[in-house]
């Protein structure tokens, strides 16, 4: 055009600068900026507007903020795209404070300006500024616009508050696929995979069409529940609605097969993929080592990089976590190096946390409490959790009395240290220590969160808490667990008495083990399903000691294979074996 000497306009400029932002082409955007000026356009609204969003869309900020300053006319528009590039750049304290500003200087607001705000409230969990915009939006009547509507809920869910996203959800006037996927999203972001599973099937019955975003969401919900035949049943619709070539959709698929235990049919689907990103090897790579998989994950990963796909944070978390569950000290201590030298990528507190782990769990003690000594960040709580873990897995007392003392300092009203210092006590036989412990525990008025199982029986999930007899079928459950001990002490089973922490006569301890969640989840899947069907499910915690010790002579027993996937990884249990060889 310019060649052809014809003289571009405003609306030249407008379009061309989206297409920078759309890019993130920076200098382009920069070099279009110098022609705005030398043709006089600098100071026409739109355009001013349009140069903000560039500079803010392609990472430039402060840019973008000074370009906003000075400004010689702005409206709603202007304040709006400073407001969303800071959103959109992770910087929503100064988001929220430009909103004052603007409340200030008397400028109204509009649904564009609510939207982002609320997604920086968001990501913020900025839960009381975001009930004071609700308050904003209703006194301004845009409570009925579908998409603040539907960026509301998403807002409430992403600060934990599921209950008041719902009831705003099921207040809307109007509710598009957005708003169905918030809430879905919602449900699933929070734990709350069969509650997302069953709106799903309310939006079907309503009859509005799932877009990517819901089916990316409902695939979560599938993996967080072990639910596989949902998720099959979802890659069934996928199929039918013309997603599978998405390369989202792809790799959320990849990640339920993984999570669900099933990493042979994850790893065919990534075969098959017609376009692979780094989402999508991060999520094989991560599929293998929840399986337990360390050196299929590191083949993996030099695949990826032959492949020319360079790797990123999120590589590196499921790399690292894959070495330390496969204790391949060596190759993880490697890949921890490379990561900056080889591939630019600075590491943050997961990474540090997966190399205390990789360290620890080997019993590399020394290593890894010079590993933490030498760490550029503070260490938190959650490093000395791992530390904490590692200690309960081996028994060391008193590197799991030192770690415990500075979780409990930075998290005091976290009940797992309590809990995992009481297991090392208990199984070292320290009765006063572990007296103690649970006394200070008592003293801390905190909680031991409950051990939660759900397992999927024809298409429908089931949800068992320690001790439950809620269950419909909870006398048989009962029996089968009755039925499965006499057989199990025949097979040599010996119940580990050292994880009930209760103070308790041994009988009344036994009682307790045979009512763990994943036990009477097993049992109901044995009464459930037919013979030789593979048990799959899913836990909210680490399973314990005993019930792997149990589960393994179980799957000998009952001849089926038992898959356990709980917080730590998979346990594929077959013939009186576990996948992890007793190292989780």
């Amino acid at each position: 055009m310019k060649q052809e000497d014809v003289q571009p306009n405003n609306v030249t400029f407008v379009v061309l600068l989206k297409a920078c932002a759309s890019l993130a082409a920076l200098e382009q955007g920069k070099q279009l900026h110098f022609d705005i000026i030398k043709r006089g356009f600098q100071s026409d609204v739109i355009v001013g507007n349009t140069l903000v969003d560039m500079y803010a869309k392609c990472g430039c900020t402060d840019d973008a903020r000074e370009l906003f300053n000075n400004m010689s006319e702005r409206n709603v528009v202007s304040w709006s795209a400073m407001i969303a590039g800071y959103a959109q750049n992770g910087l929503g304290k100064e988001a929220l404070a430009l909103y004052e500003q603007m409340k200030q200087e008397d400028v109204q607001p509009n649904n564009v300006t609510f939207v982002v705000l609320l997604k920086a409230c968001a990501s913020l969990a900025a839960l009381e500024q975001g009930k004071q915009l609700h308050s904003d939006i209703i006194s301004r009547g845009f409570q009925s616009d579908v998409i603040v509507g539907s960026t509301l809920v998403d807002m409430y869910a992403k600060c934990g508050c599921t209950d008041d996203a719902r009831e705003l959800f099921n207040n809307m006037s109007e509710r598009n696929v957005v708003s169905w996927s918030a809430m879905i999203a919602g449900y699933a972001q929070n734990g709350l995979g069969k509650e997302a599973l069953a709106l799903y099937e309310q939006m079907k019955q309503e009859g509005v069409q799932p877009d990517i975003v819901t089916f990316t969401c409902v695939l979560s919900a599938c993996a967080s529940l072990a639910a596989l035949e949902q998720g099959k049943q979802l890659h069934f619709d996928i199929i039918k609605r013309g997603f599978q070539s998405d390369v989202i959709v792809g790799s959320s698929l990849v990640d339920m097969y993984g999570k669900c235990g099933c990493i042979e049919d994850a790893r065919e689907l990534f075969n098959s993929m017609s376009k692979r990103d780094v989402v999508s090897w991060s999520a094989m790579i991560a599929g293998y080592a929840q399986n337990g998989l360390g050196k299929e994950a590191l083949a993996l990963y030099e695949q990826m990089k032959q492949e020319g796909v360079q790797p990123n944070n999120i590589t590196f978390t499921c790399i690292l976590s894959a070495c330390a569950h496969s204790r391949l000290v060596d190759e993880g201590r490697y890949v921890f190096d490379s990561m900056c030298k080889d591939h630019d990528v600075t590491p943050t507190k997961e990474h540090y946390v997966c190399m205390v782990d990789l360290l620890a769990r080997a019993g590399y003690w020394a290593d890894a409490e010079l590993f933490i000594n030498k760490m550029p960040i503070e260490p938190d709580s959650l490093v000395w959790m791992t530390l904490l873990g590692a200690a309960r897995n081996h028994g060391h007392v008193e590197i799991g009395r030192r770690a415990f003392d500075l979780v409990v300092k930075l998290d005091p009203k976290n009940a797992a240290p309590y809990v995992l210092l009481s297991n090392i006590y208990a199984a070292a036989g320290r009765k006063d220590e572990l007296a103690k412990i649970r006394n200070e525990m008592k003293d801390a008025g905190v909680k031991k969160l409950p051990g939660c199982s759900w397992i999927e029986v024809d298409k429908q999930v089931h949800a068992f808490v320690v001790g439950d007899a809620t269950h419909p079928q909870s006398k048989e459950i009962l029996a089968e667990l009755d039925r499965l001990a006499g057989l199990m002490k025949e097979a040599g089973y010996i119940p580990d008495l050292s994880f009930v922490l209760d103070d308790v006569e041994d009988e009344e301890k036994e009682k307790a083990l045979c009512k763990h969640s994943e036990k009477l989840a097993i049992a109901f899947g044995l009464i459930s399903t037919p013979p030789g069907t593979t048990i799959r499910i899913k836990k909210n915690l680490r399973m314990c000691g005993d019930c792997h010790n149990a589960t393994k002579i179980i799957s000998k027993i009952v001849r089926r294979e038992i898959i356990v996937l709980d917080a730590n990884r998979s346990h594929h249990f077959k013939d009186g074996f576990c996948s992890c060889r007793d190292y989780w």
